[in-house]
């Protein structure tokens, strides 16, 4: 029987899993990491294995990537997140579709990919010092605006007349939301206008001469309708959203253990 093969994506905030039978996804599940990284991924693996009626020795390997890769001792090897990404896009990505830059908005921090035809990554940069252009942030002005990170998508796509957000900081544009709430701008164009301000900042930190060739979204971001019409509108060009979004990262540490297993 084919063997299965699982990649396990550890965050700083939730622990992700994919699992691939024959090339496809079968199942995939996320969970708070919690202080116990290890008992959390182990338990992810055997869930697994319950939900698709198998044992731990049907499992062929298991790779891990993320913050938290180099400890989850459930794992027979690790990968960095980025080579991660590359390899998930051979999954999710919509057929006869080869992109060339990757968006990853994930809830820590947000990163732009660059691959060549046979999907090696060619460069990358990152944002990881700074909230803003993240999932969490999202979340913050999600929690002033009174509605859930669910809704700010829809809602943004409702707006007429997206306000200007200039802060490039998480703070002052917490700040800067605050006053827009307190002098009664509708949360609609606020969240529009969040989401144009989250893409400028981002597409700033495309090299310029790697912006040529498709673009796929991933990460949680890539679920908000909001950010990703907000990115079409900055780029003018087109941005698809791969599948299962969220699990790009597994999935590919998933697609490396199917080839080293």
């Amino acid at each position: 029987m084919a063997k299965y093969y699982i990649g396990l994506d550890g965050g700083s905030t939730y622990l992700k899993a994919a699992m691939l039978h024959e090339g496809a996804v079968v199942d995939t599940m996320v969970r708070n990491t919690g202080i116990d990284n290890n008992g959390t991924a182990k338990k992810l693996v055997e869930e697994l294995c319950r939900r698709s009626q198998i044992t731990q020795r049907d499992i062929g390997y298991i790779m891990a990537t993320g913050y938290s890769r180099k400890v989850l001792e459930v794992a027979d090897d690790d990968i960095s997140e980025i080579t991660a990404h590359a390899y998930g896009v051979r999954v999710t990505a919509p057929k006869e579709y080869r992109p060339g830059m990757i968006i990853d908005i994930g809830g820590q921090d947000s990163k732009i990919i660059y691959l060549d035809s046979n999907y090696a990554v060619k460069n990358f940069s990152m944002n990881d010092k700074c909230a803003a252009g993240t999932g969490k942030f999202m979340e913050v002005i999600a929690g002033i605006l009174e509605t859930t990170i669910d809704q700010v998508g829809p809602l943004s796509l409702e707006s007429t007349a997206p306000c200007d957000i200039n802060s490039t900081c998480v703070v002052f544009a917490q700040s800067e939301v605050i006053s827009l709430v307190a002098r009664k701008y509708d949360r609609r164009d606020i969240l529009s206008g969040m989401h144009l301000s989250m893409a400028r900042r981002i597409i700033k930190m495309m090299k310029k001469s790697e912006k040529n060739g498709d673009i796929l979204m991933t990460g949680g971001g890539a679920l908000n309708t909001g950010l990703h019409r907000a990115f079409e509108e900055e780029l003018m060009k087109d941005v698809y959203v791969a599948s299962h979004p969220q699990f790009n990262g597994a999935i590919g540490a998933a697609q490396i253990a199917s080839e080293r297993g």
